[in-house]
């Protein structure tokens, strides 16, 4: 599977942003999604991971009530998004999707098989 991130840039604090990420060649319709996110000199964490079916979500508590997660699918691919809203300087890093090789998405690195290429968000206050 392939996965494409795009829609990160620079956005001032209290902005908000949406970022896709698109599955092909195989369509990761079975599987969990997630996005994660790496900071300068800080290691990948989990931000957000939703089921195959979109039926359940989870966060981490940085983001929670701040960021959504969601999917669309269709014969030909999975796209899963994220909406990021108050933004936060703290929020600024390479934000990365994933597919989960279970059916939830989980926030464990471990779990998940394919990554995209990695889309830059940049805070500024």
């Amino acid at each position: 599977v392939q996965l494409q991130a795009s829609g990160g840039g620079l956005v001032q604090t209290g902005g908000s942003l949406r970022l896709s990420c698109a599955a092909s060649g195989r369509t990761a319709s079975n599987n969990g999604m997630g996005w994660f996110r790496q900071a300068p000199g800080k290691d990948r964490e989990f931000v957000a991971a939703i089921s195959w079916n979109g039926g359940d979500t989870r966060y981490s508590d940085s983001v929670k009530g701040r960021f959504t997660i969601s999917r669309s699918r269709d014969n030909a691919k999975s796209t899963v998004y994220l909406e990021m809203n108050s933004l936060k300087s703290e929020d600024t890093a390479v934000y990365y999707c994933g597919v989960s090789r279970r059916a939830f998405g989980t926030g464990l690195k471990s779990d998940y098989t394919a990554w995209g290429q990695g889309t830059l968000v940049t805070v500024s206050s």
